[in-house]
Protein backbone atom coordinates (compact mmCIF):
# COMPACT_ATOMS: atom_id res chain seq x y z
CA UNK A 1 0.00 0.00 0.00
CA UNK A 2 1.58 3.22 -1.06
CA UNK A 3 2.18 5.99 1.78
CA UNK A 4 4.06 8.70 2.67
CA UNK A 5 4.97 10.67 5.62
CA UNK A 6 3.00 14.40 5.55
CA UNK A 7 3.93 15.87 8.78
CA UNK A 8 2.24 13.22 11.38
CA UNK A 9 0.46 10.78 9.85
CA UNK A 10 1.01 8.31 6.86
CA UNK A 11 -1.13 9.49 2.98
CA UNK A 12 -1.94 7.09 0.87
CA UNK A 13 -2.13 8.11 -2.69
CA UNK A 14 -1.97 6.23 -6.25
CA UNK A 15 0.15 7.21 -8.89
CA UNK A 16 -0.94 6.56 -12.45
CA UNK A 17 0.74 7.13 -15.91
CA UNK A 18 3.65 9.22 -17.43
CA UNK A 19 3.77 13.25 -18.10
CA UNK A 20 2.89 16.96 -16.35
CA UNK A 21 1.42 15.83 -12.88
CA UNK A 22 -1.89 16.48 -11.70
CA UNK A 23 -3.17 16.06 -8.18
CA UNK A 24 -6.66 15.23 -7.04
CA UNK A 25 -8.24 16.54 -3.64
CA UNK A 26 -11.34 14.34 -2.98
CA UNK A 27 -14.27 16.35 -1.14
CA UNK A 28 -15.61 15.35 2.63
CA UNK A 29 -16.53 11.72 3.57
CA UNK A 30 -15.57 10.32 0.37
CA UNK A 31 -12.05 9.18 -0.40
CA UNK A 32 -9.77 8.93 -3.61
CA UNK A 33 -11.67 6.60 -5.53
CA UNK A 34 -13.98 9.43 -6.19
CA UNK A 35 -11.36 10.62 -9.02
CA UNK A 36 -10.97 7.06 -10.46
CA UNK A 37 -12.59 7.99 -13.87
CA UNK A 38 -10.75 10.90 -14.51
CA UNK A 39 -6.89 10.08 -12.99
CA UNK A 40 -7.82 6.86 -15.62
CA UNK A 41 -8.90 8.38 -18.47
CA UNK A 42 -5.96 11.50 -18.15
CA UNK A 43 -3.73 8.79 -16.92
CA UNK A 44 -2.67 8.04 -20.69
CA UNK A 45 -0.76 11.60 -20.83
CA UNK A 46 0.06 12.65 -17.83
CA UNK A 47 0.78 11.55 -13.75
CA UNK A 48 -2.08 11.45 -12.08
CA UNK A 49 -2.15 11.69 -8.33
CA UNK A 50 -4.80 10.79 -5.77
CA UNK A 51 -4.78 10.44 -2.28
CA UNK A 52 -7.04 10.31 0.75
CA UNK A 53 -7.18 13.14 3.34
CA UNK A 54 -5.99 13.21 6.70
CA UNK A 55 -8.94 11.59 8.38
CA UNK A 56 -10.11 9.65 5.51
CA UNK A 57 -10.01 6.45 3.61
CA UNK A 58 -6.75 4.51 4.23
CA UNK A 59 -5.08 7.45 5.09
CA UNK A 60 -7.88 7.03 8.55
CA UNK A 61 -7.48 9.71 11.13
CA UNK A 62 -4.96 11.56 13.91
CA UNK A 63 -3.99 12.64 17.24
CA UNK A 64 -4.49 16.08 16.27
CA UNK A 65 -7.57 17.62 18.54
CA UNK A 66 -9.11 19.45 15.47
CA UNK A 67 -8.33 20.06 11.42
CA UNK A 68 -7.92 22.74 9.50
CA UNK A 69 -7.94 23.57 6.01
CA UNK A 70 -4.39 25.01 6.59
CA UNK A 71 -3.54 21.60 7.87
CA UNK A 72 -4.85 19.31 5.33
CA UNK A 73 -2.87 22.01 2.98
CA UNK A 74 0.47 21.13 4.81
CA UNK A 75 -0.49 17.57 4.24
CA UNK A 76 -0.94 18.30 0.79
CA UNK A 77 2.32 20.01 0.51
CA UNK A 78 4.30 17.58 1.99
CA UNK A 79 2.83 14.53 -0.07
CA UNK A 80 3.64 16.69 -3.49
CA UNK A 81 7.25 17.14 -1.66
CA UNK A 82 7.70 13.72 -1.28
CA UNK A 83 6.73 12.59 -4.62
CA UNK A 84 8.68 15.34 -6.34
CA UNK A 85 6.41 16.47 -8.44
CA UNK A 86 7.17 19.31 -10.41
CA UNK A 87 4.41 22.55 -10.66
CA UNK A 88 1.58 20.51 -10.86
CA UNK A 89 -2.42 21.41 -11.37
CA UNK A 90 -4.16 20.84 -8.29
CA UNK A 91 -7.88 19.69 -8.87
CA UNK A 92 -10.39 19.75 -5.97
CA UNK A 93 -13.83 19.54 -5.08
CA UNK A 94 -16.20 20.71 -2.48
CA UNK A 95 -14.27 20.91 0.49
CA UNK A 96 -11.19 19.38 -1.80
CA UNK A 97 -11.55 23.18 -3.43
CA UNK A 98 -11.37 24.78 -0.27
CA UNK A 99 -7.58 22.61 0.50
CA UNK A 100 -6.52 24.03 -3.03
CA UNK A 101 -7.46 27.23 -2.96
CA UNK A 102 -5.43 27.33 0.86
CA UNK A 103 -2.67 25.54 -0.87
CA UNK A 104 -1.96 27.58 -4.04
CA UNK A 105 -2.72 30.72 -2.10
CA UNK A 106 0.09 29.35 0.36
CA UNK A 107 2.41 28.40 -2.49
CA UNK A 108 1.61 29.93 -6.04
CA UNK A 109 5.03 29.39 -7.43
CA UNK A 110 5.03 25.17 -6.38
CA UNK A 111 1.64 25.24 -9.42
CA UNK A 112 1.03 25.37 -12.79
CA UNK A 113 -2.51 25.87 -12.64
CA UNK A 114 -5.89 25.25 -10.48
CA UNK A 115 -9.13 23.51 -10.91
CA UNK A 116 -11.66 24.30 -8.16
CA UNK A 117 -15.10 22.53 -8.35
CA UNK A 118 -18.43 22.89 -6.47
CA UNK A 119 -16.13 24.50 -3.67
CA UNK A 120 -16.72 27.51 -1.44
CA UNK A 121 -14.35 30.90 -1.19
CA UNK A 122 -14.16 32.40 2.22
CA UNK A 123 -15.28 35.82 3.53
CA UNK A 124 -18.91 35.62 1.79
CA UNK A 125 -21.39 34.10 4.05
CA UNK A 126 -25.42 35.18 3.54
CA UNK A 127 -27.54 35.26 6.86
CA UNK A 128 -28.89 31.29 4.47
CA UNK A 129 -25.81 30.12 4.39
CA UNK A 130 -24.51 30.98 7.89
CA UNK A 131 -27.74 28.79 8.91
CA UNK A 132 -26.87 26.03 6.99
CA UNK A 133 -22.97 25.71 7.08
CA UNK A 134 -22.38 27.36 10.74
CA UNK A 135 -25.33 25.66 12.40
CA UNK A 136 -27.07 22.75 10.29
CA UNK A 137 -23.30 21.17 9.66
CA UNK A 138 -22.68 21.11 12.75
CA UNK A 139 -26.20 19.75 13.98
CA UNK A 140 -25.36 16.40 11.97
CA UNK A 141 -22.46 15.56 14.85
CA UNK A 142 -25.05 14.44 17.91
CA UNK A 143 -26.97 12.27 15.74
CA UNK A 144 -24.17 10.80 13.75
CA UNK A 145 -22.64 9.68 17.03
CA UNK A 146 -25.91 7.38 17.96
CA UNK A 147 -26.87 6.15 14.17
CA UNK A 148 -23.58 6.63 12.10
CA UNK A 149 -22.86 9.37 9.39
CA UNK A 150 -24.82 7.24 6.39
CA UNK A 151 -27.96 7.10 7.56
CA UNK A 152 -27.77 10.53 8.63
CA UNK A 153 -26.29 11.81 5.52
CA UNK A 154 -29.45 10.03 3.55
CA UNK A 155 -32.06 12.01 5.81
CA UNK A 156 -29.63 15.34 4.99
CA UNK A 157 -29.66 14.60 1.09
CA UNK A 158 -33.53 13.51 1.27
CA UNK A 159 -34.13 16.91 2.32
CA UNK A 160 -31.84 18.58 0.43
CA UNK A 161 -33.10 17.22 -2.54
CA UNK A 162 -36.96 18.03 -1.66
CA UNK A 163 -35.80 22.01 -1.41
CA UNK A 164 -32.89 22.01 -4.73
CA UNK A 165 -34.01 19.41 -6.84
CA UNK A 166 -30.93 18.07 -8.84
CA UNK A 167 -28.46 19.07 -6.09
CA UNK A 168 -27.55 15.31 -4.67
CA UNK A 169 -26.85 14.11 -8.84
CA UNK A 170 -26.76 10.85 -8.84
CA UNK A 171 -25.94 10.14 -4.99
CA UNK A 172 -26.25 6.26 -5.51
CA UNK A 173 -22.76 6.68 -6.78
CA UNK A 174 -21.55 8.54 -3.64
CA UNK A 175 -22.66 5.64 -1.70
CA UNK A 176 -20.98 2.93 -3.43
CA UNK A 177 -18.16 4.83 -2.89
CA UNK A 178 -18.40 4.20 0.66
CA UNK A 179 -19.27 1.03 0.79
CA UNK A 180 -16.06 -0.08 -1.22
CA UNK A 181 -13.87 2.18 1.03
CA UNK A 182 -12.94 2.12 4.96
CA UNK A 183 -15.39 3.41 7.82
CA UNK A 184 -14.45 6.41 9.15
CA UNK A 185 -15.23 7.19 13.07
CA UNK A 186 -17.73 9.60 14.32
CA UNK A 187 -14.75 11.61 15.88
CA UNK A 188 -13.56 11.96 12.06
CA UNK A 189 -16.45 13.01 10.73
CA UNK A 190 -17.12 15.47 13.61
CA UNK A 191 -13.26 16.85 13.42
CA UNK A 192 -14.02 16.86 9.23
CA UNK A 193 -17.35 18.28 9.36
CA UNK A 194 -15.73 21.32 11.67
CA UNK A 195 -12.61 22.38 9.67
CA UNK A 196 -15.81 23.13 6.80
CA UNK A 197 -17.91 25.05 9.16
CA UNK A 198 -15.07 27.23 9.81
CA UNK A 199 -13.66 27.88 6.52
CA UNK A 200 -15.44 31.08 5.77
CA UNK A 201 -13.26 32.89 8.15
CA UNK A 202 -9.88 31.55 6.72
CA UNK A 203 -7.66 34.52 5.98
CA UNK A 204 -6.77 33.15 2.34
CA UNK A 205 -5.50 35.91 0.38
CA UNK A 206 -6.77 34.72 -3.21
CA UNK A 207 -5.23 37.86 -5.07
CA UNK A 208 -1.86 35.55 -4.37
CA UNK A 209 -3.24 32.89 -6.71
CA UNK A 210 -2.18 34.12 -10.30
CA UNK A 211 -1.94 30.75 -11.79
CA UNK A 212 -4.69 29.71 -14.51
CA UNK A 213 -7.34 28.79 -13.11
CA UNK A 214 -10.99 26.66 -13.99
CA UNK A 215 -13.97 27.26 -11.87
CA UNK A 216 -16.42 24.12 -12.57
CA UNK A 217 -19.80 23.88 -11.21
CA UNK A 218 -22.60 21.82 -11.85
CA UNK A 219 -25.88 23.08 -13.49
CA UNK A 220 -28.44 21.67 -10.68
CA UNK A 221 -26.02 22.99 -8.03
CA UNK A 222 -26.80 25.35 -4.69
CA UNK A 223 -27.22 28.74 -5.20
CA UNK A 224 -25.05 29.95 -3.11
CA UNK A 225 -22.45 27.18 -4.50
CA UNK A 226 -23.06 29.00 -7.51
CA UNK A 227 -22.70 32.42 -6.43
CA UNK A 228 -19.14 31.30 -4.24
CA UNK A 229 -18.59 30.25 -8.20
CA UNK A 230 -18.99 33.86 -9.35
CA UNK A 231 -17.36 35.17 -6.85
CA UNK A 232 -14.32 33.15 -7.52
CA UNK A 233 -14.52 34.81 -11.17
CA UNK A 234 -14.62 38.07 -10.03
CA UNK A 235 -11.80 37.74 -7.12
CA UNK A 236 -8.82 35.70 -8.88
CA UNK A 237 -6.90 37.47 -11.56
CA UNK A 238 -6.89 34.90 -14.17
CA UNK A 239 -9.78 32.48 -14.16
CA UNK A 240 -12.57 31.07 -16.22
CA UNK A 241 -15.65 29.50 -15.02
CA UNK A 242 -17.75 26.50 -16.91
CA UNK A 243 -20.98 24.95 -15.88
CA UNK A 244 -21.10 21.25 -16.00
CA UNK A 245 -24.81 20.28 -17.50
CA UNK A 246 -27.10 17.83 -15.45
CA UNK A 247 -24.65 17.66 -12.68
CA UNK A 248 -25.32 18.43 -8.89
CA UNK A 249 -22.96 18.75 -6.03
CA UNK A 250 -20.34 16.20 -7.33
CA UNK A 251 -19.70 17.12 -10.71
CA UNK A 252 -17.07 15.28 -11.67
CA UNK A 253 -19.60 11.84 -11.02
CA UNK A 254 -22.82 12.97 -12.42
CA UNK A 255 -21.56 14.36 -15.83
CA UNK A 256 -18.33 12.74 -15.97
CA UNK A 257 -17.02 12.62 -19.82
CA UNK A 258 -18.06 16.10 -19.60
CA UNK A 259 -16.06 17.03 -16.44
CA UNK A 260 -13.35 15.38 -17.52
CA UNK A 261 -12.89 16.99 -21.00
CA UNK A 262 -12.77 20.30 -19.50
CA UNK A 263 -9.64 19.17 -17.20
CA UNK A 264 -7.88 17.62 -20.04
CA UNK A 265 -8.46 20.89 -22.50
CA UNK A 266 -7.18 22.88 -19.81
CA UNK A 267 -4.26 20.49 -18.82
CA UNK A 268 -3.80 21.11 -22.50
CA UNK A 269 -3.57 25.29 -22.18
CA UNK A 270 -1.79 24.83 -18.94
CA UNK A 271 1.01 21.61 -19.01
CA UNK A 272 0.58 20.72 -22.40
CA UNK A 273 2.42 17.19 -23.31
CA UNK A 274 6.05 17.21 -25.40
CA UNK A 275 5.08 18.15 -28.92
CA UNK A 276 1.32 19.37 -28.23
CA UNK A 277 0.19 22.62 -29.01
CA UNK A 278 -1.60 24.17 -26.19
CA UNK A 279 -4.14 26.02 -28.25
CA UNK A 280 -5.21 22.76 -29.25
CA UNK A 281 -6.56 22.58 -25.84
CA UNK A 282 -9.83 23.65 -26.70
CA UNK A 283 -12.88 20.79 -25.72
CA UNK A 284 -15.52 23.62 -26.10
CA UNK A 285 -16.28 24.23 -22.61
CA UNK A 286 -17.90 27.56 -21.85
CA UNK A 287 -15.37 30.47 -20.29
CA UNK A 288 -16.29 33.89 -19.30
Amino acid sequence: MPTVRTNDVETYYERRGEGPPIVFVHASIVDHAMWDRQADAIADDYTTVVYDVRGHGRTGGSAEPEYTMDLFAADLHALVTALDLDRPVLCGLSMGGMIAQTYAAAHPDRLAGLILADTFTPRILTRGEWFLRRVALNALIPPVRLVGYERVERANVWLTERLFGGVSGDYGRIERLREAGPKMTTDEFAKVIRSMTRFHGASIDLSAITVPTLVLYGENELPFVKRHAAELAVRLSNVEIDEVPHAGHASNLDTPDYFTAAVRAFLARTRPIDGADASDGNSGTGSR
